[in-house]
């Protein structure tokens, strides 16, 4: 049984490494919701909703899902003897359409605390079992095609994929 007591809601300003240019301006700073889990017996879990400052990619925004979250994503779980994770996604989809980046943070966010409530790593729980992952990266416009490839071959999260599709001369 998962029993989560309480969610704090926090937002962080993460300056990014360099400034992203995406078709709705440049972003130097992302503001983000991060999620803190307690269970009943005071364990802590932690997860982030994804959603942007702006609703330029998504509808979704972290005011938006801080909102949704507060008023109406977190009562529909808290103090609740939630059988396990897996009934998370079902009670938050009962008669209640959209903010999907809200209920992914509080659904994520109770994955990862019944994972340490169990003492395990949220991959051991979810059945994983490789030690790393192939992750990918964000680039953001570039002032020219060939700009982004030169760009993508300079990342350090990006070159392998760069190099493995690279067009190939015979």
């Amino acid at each position: 049984m998962l029993s989560v007591e309480r969610i704090t809601l926090r937002e962080i300003r993460l300056p990014l490494k360099e400034p992203f240019r995406i078709s709705s301006g440049l972003v130097s700073e992302r503001r983000i919701c991060l999620l803190q889990l307690t269970s009943s017996d005071g364990v802590t879990g932690w997860s982030e909703c994804v959603a942007g400052e702006q609703p330029n990619y998504s509808d979704e925004t972290i005011d938006t899902a801080w909102l949704a979250i507060r008023a109406w994503v977190a009562p529909r779980i808290l103090k609740q003897e939630l059988e396990g994770p897996e009934v998370v996604h079902a009670i938050l989809e009962r008669d209640f359409r959209g903010h999907r980046m809200a209920k992914a943070a509080v659904e994520m966010g109770c994955w990862e605390l019944a994972a340490r409530v169990c003492g395990r790593s949220l991959s051991s729980s979810l059945g994983g079992t490789r030690e790393r992952i192939v992750t990918g990266i964000s680039l953001g416009i570039q002032a020219s095609p060939e700009a982004l490839v030169r760009r993508a071959r300079t990342c350090p999260t990006c070159a392998p994929c760069a190099r493995r599709s690279a067009p190939r001369s015979t």
